[in-house]
């Protein structure tokens, strides 16, 4: 932990991190009267949110970033500070050339067994799911089955998931599929949350207003600048991964990693006619291909569409997903309780600081809910 010297600081908070949870936080402490000071390691603010225009399209640089909440006092705060659409998540799976509505619902059922009421789906599903009926699932394989059944999870679920992981089923704890939204109704949208939308212009739009007016210092590396940059305030608030943080005293914690190809299609105005196609067959090795304009309900001539792969996470990479088996939470833990000790000096919040896959919302929650702790208020009042 690096010395912070408090006289004569220009900064009541250096953040480390521009995504959500940063720029939250910067946004509510200068509204408390607080100078914040901004970094970020990318070129960029927004961090996984933030959106590249191509050929006038939103492109969603680290992947498909829908907003979706119940929380109203959220939905409130984001939309006061820019416009939202009404963009709905209606996603598709492509599995050997048929096309199948997500979440479960009878859309699905109707494609897989042609079955048109929701009492002959449940008849069908109590079927294939009475092998496991009294049994304690031993790992997702078997979790997965005992919820939906054979032909979901070997259609929809399994090579799907056996990519996402890069293990197989039978290799990864039940806990990842605990629950899966199964619908008897003909209801194709994916969440079901009362408020969802996307920023009209993109995320970014979001994120320059939560940022407005804040000093912000992209392409700079908090570890390596780090005595300089402490100096300039009195506390931290930092939004990167806690083992990068205490130099991994307890051990490196594992996460997976994407991979995005982007291409631009000129003169091609639709490409597959849905923002999100999910590629569930194993042998295909991407996971889903994004076609962006459909976010913003586009009518440009042209279309980007990008394909996302998986990977194993190696240094160099960005971190996406926590791999929260027993192995890593207990790292977690230890780092988590050496956390508490520089409780004054250091704020540690958003996904990577908590070893915690959040949605936006979430994020957002996270922030404001650290807020009201630190200025022992209810941000929500002011909004």
């Amino acid at each position: 932990m690096p010395i912070i010297n408090e006289a004569n600081k220009a900064y009541d908070y250096l953040i480390v991190g521009a995504g959500l949870y940063g720029a939250t936080f910067a946004y509510w402490a200068t509204k408390m009267g607080k100078k914040c000071l901004v970094i970020d390691k990318r070129n960029h603010i927004g961090g996984n949110t933030f959106c590249e225009e191509v050929e006038n399209i939103q492109v969603h640089k680290y992947g498909a970033h829908i907003f979706h909440t119940n929380h109203e006092p959220i939905w409130k705060f984001v939309t006061g500070l820019c416009s939202f659409n009404r963009y709905t998540n209606s996603p598709l799976a492509f599995h050997k050339g048929k096309l199948y509505n997500l979440p479960f619902n009878m859309n699905t059922f109707y494609q897989l067994w042609g079955v048109i009421t929701p009492e002959e789906a449940h008849a069908k599903i109590k079927e294939q799911t009475l092998k496991y009926a009294d049994v304690e699932p031993a790992n997702l394989e078997e979790q997965a089955i005992k919820l939906v059944g054979t032909d979901i999870y070997e259609t929809l679920i399994k090579g799907y998931t056996e990519k996402q992981w890069g293990k197989k089923a039978t290799e990864l704890p039940a806990f990842i599929i605990k629950r899966l939204p199964v619908r008897f109704t003909f209801d194709n949208n994916y969440f079901s949350d009362k408020f969802q939308g996307i920023p009209i212009g993109g995320y970014n739009v979001l994120t320059n207003k939560l940022l407005q007016n804040i000093d912000v210092l992209l392409e700079v590396d908090f570890f390596k600048d780090k005595y300089e940059l402490t100096n300039k305030a009195t506390q931290i608030v930092y939004t990167g991964a806690i083992d990068d943080f205490f130099d991994h005293q307890f051990g490196t914690l594992e996460y997976r990693s994407l991979h995005f190809e982007h291409k631009t299609l000129f003169n091609t105005a639709n490409f597959q006619g849905n923002a999100v196609v999910n590629y569930t067959e194993a042998a295909i090795p991407f996971t889903r291909i994004i076609e962006h304009k459909h976010f913003d309900f586009g009518t440009q001539a042209s279309t980007v569409i990008t394909h996302e792969y998986p990977a194993n996470w190696t240094k160099g990479l960005e971190k996406y997903y926590p791999v929260n088996n027993d192995i890593n939470n207990q790292k977690y833990k230890a780092y988590q309780q050496l956390a508490a000790t520089n409780a004054n000096h250091v704020i540690f919040g958003g996904r990577l600081a908590e070893y915690k896959y959040y949605d936006m919302h979430q994020v957002i929650g996270a922030a404001i809910a650290k807020l009201n702790h630190v200025f022992e208020t209810d941000i929500y009042q002011y909004i």
